[in-house]
């Protein structure tokens, strides 16, 4: 019986430092036909890490897509992650960044009632969401380019 290796570089990705309020570029594979794959990226800040360096590893990325916030958990070791960039670093002081989602949401209603009192678009919620998020990066310094490769 033949041994199958695994595709993911194990020691990259567990030497990886990715820590709340990073923000990050994930690539992951889509399988488009049979067989056949393209890489698709999801940006955002990582909310939370999971369960260390072990092989059930998880970590926690959301963005706001289209006005909505979009969470994705995904395995640290998944074969269907291509690499993993760290973009920016913040300093933080929680492990998990749960609050974010109902941080976002109050400023946008805060906003909101704001823009009907005075008559305004409804662009300025989709603005302070994205504003809001970043805000947890405001003393954040840009990282080269580190990432893990499945090779």
């Amino acid at each position: 019986m033949a041994v199958k290796v695994s595709p993911v570089d194990m020691d990259a990705r567990k030497n990886l430092d990715l820590r709340p309020g990073d923000t990050v570029r994930v690539w992951q594979k889509i399988e488009e036909e049979k067989g056949k794959y393209r890489l698709q990226a999801f940006e955002g800040l990582v909310l939370a890490r999971k369960h260390g360096t072990e092989a059930g590893a998880t970590f926690t990325v959301r963005r706001i897509l289209s006005g909505v916030g979009v969470e994705k958990v995904f395995p640290l070791y998944s074969p269907m992650i291509d690499k993993i960039e760290i973009l920016k670093r913040s300093r933080v002081r929680r492990a998990k960044l749960y609050y974010i989602r109902e941080k976002v949401a109050r400023e946008a209603r805060r906003q909101l009632r704001r823009t009907r009192v005075l008559g305004g678009s409804m662009k300025a919620e989709e603005k302070l969401e994205s504003a809001t998020e970043e805000e947890v990066g405001a003393k954040s310094e840009p990282v080269a380019s580190t990432e893990a490769k499945a090779e």
